[in-house]
């Protein structure tokens, strides 16, 4: 219980860090230049791959070898993970080092005012030093969900959402450039997770301090070869509904970015009350069906379809009906979206809660190989559609472009599938 309820405070004040600092970084930032920062943002969420799997591999390996009693082999595996992930960090750095002299970024980002030209090269850097770091720190909090400490790992990222929000304040007072904000959002959360390791290994598990000698390639392999299918599932998903910034910054230019980012911002509170909700059925679907208790699966899938459906519905609507009020006091009249725009959010919002719901089953039923077969056909048939109809009809063209993909190409084999699995017991193709 605790556990949930220090989950759901931390995406509650995670999100709340989000929402707060819009209207301070707009107003201080400027559309251009908030807009650079939102691209920049979706540029490293896009690579939020590049763990291979290993936090995932790593919770599932830990949990099993708790349940055993097995403490020599979690310090294996959490020191082999975190070798292996060190090692990619210090890559991406290195090779991050080799083209930063030499790269264009003002001309790759689209930005055209001297100060955000000026920027651009630096903020980029604040963010990839950040998403480095942050890689082989998030693994204490993956170790400690595998140990049933939810409650500490969910408790530290609800520290790190208070950092976050006082170093951007700070920022903004000290009236420091976008890289220093950039440091402040991004690099707040990694320091909270670097405490919470230090904390975790000296008081309370010191038992657990890895050694180098625990590491070993065999152990990395078999922690990261099970999460690897996830990491394909992440990269597609990133390609599909994280490219929106970057595609809308080329086209369009940055101060588009900031107007898309803003109502982006205000219904992305939608996804996430429902994955707080949802997440939980996911480990419940995966043990009813190793029952073979197909009838409560089925029974709760539907269950969840219609309460997720109905209550998005009703969201979305609220959002529609009073998004411009709820804007125009939250960031100033900077911001003033179309009511074509606030619809099209609203359409997608709810065809995802659809697909979501769904996908969460089908993560419970193990059945992974035919979430990547339609998601690479609705990664691509997205792209370009978001290009295509972003130079027809603006940015809402982008949200009308994930929309129609998602629908012919992700909706549509879920509810066949399943229909089959009802039918036949069987989901895959």
């Amino acid at each position: 219980m605790l556990s949930s309820m220090a989950a759901i405070l931390a995406k509650f004040l995670s999100a709340a860090v989000g929402l707060m600092t819009v209207p301070i970084t707009l107003k201080y930032l400027g559309p251009e230049r908030y807009g650079l920062w939102m691209t920049i943002s979706s540029i490293v969420a896009m690579l939020g791959f590049a763990d291979l799997g290993m936090g995932n591999g790593l919770l599932n390996a830990v949990a099993k070898a708790h349940g055993e009693g097995d403490t020599k082999a979690i310090k294996r595996s959490f020191a082999s993970a975190g070798i292996f992930l060190s090692c990619i960090a210090c890559a991406i750095l290195a090779v991050f080092g080799l083209i930063y002299p030499a790269a264009p970024w003002a001309d790759w980002l689209n930005v055209r005012t001297p100060l955000a030209v000026s920027e651009s090269g630096q903020a980029v850097g604040a963010f990839v030093i950040c998403f480095a770091f942050n890689i082989p720190a998030n693994l204490v909090q993956r170790l400690q969900l595998g140990l049933q400490m939810g409650f500490v790992a969910n408790l530290w990222q609800i520290v790190g959402s208070i950092f976050a929000f006082i170093a951007v304040l700070v920022a903004v007072h000290y009236e420091a450039g976008l890289q220093w904000l950039v440091f402040a959002l991004s690099g707040a959360p990694v320091l909270a997770a670097l405490l919470n390791g230090v904390i975790f290994f000296l008081v309370v598990r010191p038992d657990l301090i890895p050694k180098f000698s625990d590491a070993s390639w065999d152990d990395a392999a078999r922690v990261g070869k099970t999460g690897v299918l996830f990491v394909f599932l992440q990269l597609i998903a990133a390609a599909a509904f994280a490219s929106d910034n970057f595609i809308i910054g080329r086209i369009l230019g940055m101060g588009a970015v900031s107007q898309y980012a803003v109502v982006a911002k205000m219904f992305s509170v939608i996804p996430l009350i429902l994955s707080t909700l949802l997440t939980p059925l996911w480990p419940a679907y995966g043990e009813a069906l190793a029952r073979n208790d197909i009838d409560w699966a089925v029974r709760v899938l539907k269950r969840s379809l219609k309460m997720a459906l109905l209550g998005t519905l009703a969201l979305s609507s609220l959002l529609v009906l009073f998004g411009n009020e709820i804007i125009e006091a939250w960031v100033g009249k900077t911001i003033a979206p179309t009511m074509a725009i606030l619809c099209s959010f609203a359409i997608w919002r709810i065809l995802e809660a659809v697909g979501s719901t769904f996908a969460v089953f089908l993560n419970g039923a193990n059945i992974i190989r035919t979430q990547l077969i339609l998601g690479f056909v609705t990664a691509c048939s997205a792209i370009t559609l978001k290009i295509f109809f972003a130079k027809e009809v603006g940015f809402v063209g982008v949200v009308l472009g994930t929309s129609i993909s998602y629908v012919l190409f992700s909706i549509v084999p879920y509810c066949f599938l399943f229909w089959r699995f009802i039918r036949v017991g069987k989901m895959r193709f």
